[in-house]
């Protein structure tokens, strides 16, 4: 009865911070759906291109792209810091060193970048500059989107970084200098960081020149204060959290925001007479004009069709991950297969009398 007690006790403690786990991901979405009807609400459906979704939607996007940014980056860090304990651990601290000057250098790029776009922007119509910072944003979630479904990110960007280390850990093994060492980790630490910093950059450049200043920073603080709680639960309380699921999710919701850019861009285009306009009036009557709001869904062809090239990327990309994935078990589970009918081949046969 006691072991009993005991046993129950034990799961019972155990499914606290599952339960804890669940109820936070559920506040989350239900507080994300809030936020979304109240923003169509107090928006009244204005599917006006130049008004973009709104600031709260803008600000969501942002947030999701930057705490997507922040996990990797945490990830990487995570791999690299994985076994520094003991005599070694005072080695992280050039790390976070190098992940701490990456910051302010992202800081630093953003002003130089902000400069060059608004320079350009004296030369360029508003229209033209939307359109064209529109594109790279595309591009740069494409980017991640690909990182995302491709093994070659994780497999990769992190072991890259492992090795580095480990060679540095070994060197310093065998009398390195300390100093060249700490240099080296830096270094690791500034690029771990530095790579995700300069894809947001680029990608906040379009809702900048779009929406103005305020959006992007809410977006952004929104995000880092998700990121920081993240990693505060990785270095410090050195908690395990279910990254692959954190990945997966914002993945999807980066998935959509993918395909409402690339609406928002291809009416951009078509109001900066890049592509031309072709209305769909079947449509026009099916497509309300909320779903033009928050999906940029709008009845054209041209939209449509964009979205729906975006669409075919990403799955194809997905689909192609999954064969090749599919391919190298077969191969994997090929010369096993050999290896038993070879061995079989080989056992004698028991002769009966």
């Amino acid at each position: 009865m006691t072991e009993f007690s005991e046993t129950s006790t034990r799961n019972t403690v155990a499914s606290g911070p599952h339960i804890a786990s669940r109820i936070a991901w559920i506040a989350g979405a239900v507080g994300v759906v809030a936020l979304l009807i109240w923003q169509g609400f107090s928006a009244a459906g204005n599917p006006d291109p130049m008004t973009s979704r709104g600031s709260t939607a803008a600000s969501i996007d942002i947030a999701v792209l930057v705490f997507r940014e922040a996990l990797e980056c945490i990830l990487v860090l995570s791999a690299i810091t994985a076994s520094m304990v003991g005599n070694s651990k005072s080695y992280r601290r050039p790390i976070g060193l190098g992940a701490a000057v990456a910051f302010v250098a992202t800081l630093i790029t953003w002003r130089i970048v902000v400069g060059i776009v608004d320079n350009i922007s004296e030369s360029v119509s508003a229209l033209d500059l939307q359109a064209a910072t529109g594109l790279l944003a595309i591009v740069v979630l494409l980017v991640v989107m690909n990182w995302f479904f491709h093994k070659f990110y994780w497999s990769g960007w992190i072991s890259l970084h492992t090795r580095k280390k480990k060679k540095l850990m070994k060197g310093a093994a065998q009398g390195q200098s300390r100093t060249r060492v700490a240099w080296g980790l830096a270094l690791l630490g500034f690029t771990s960081l530095y790579r995700e910093g300069f894809e947001v950059v680029l990608f906040l450049q379009n809702y900048r020149l779009k929406l103005g200043g305020g959006p992007v920073f809410h977006g952004v603080v929104i995000g880092l204060i998700f990121s920081v709680i993240v990693a505060v639960l990785t270095f410090v309380a050195h908690r395990k959290l279910p990254y692959k699921r954190m990945l997966i999710l914002t993945g999807v919701l980066l998935g959509v925001v993918l395909l409402v850019m690339v609406g928002e861009q291809a009416q951009e285009m078509q109001l900066a007479h890049w592509i031309g306009t072709t209305p769909i009036p079947s449509l026009e009557r099916i497509i309300q004009p909320w779903m033009g709001l928050w999906f940029a869904v709008f009845p054209t062809v041209e939209t449509l069709v964009a979205q729906g090239i975006a669409l075919a990327i990403v799955l194809g990309s997905y689909l192609t991950v999954q064969m090749q994935l599919a391919h190298q078990r077969r191969a994997a589970a090929r010369p096993a297969m050999q290896s038993d009918a070879t061995t079989g081949s080989l056992q004698p046969h028991n002769s009966v009398g």
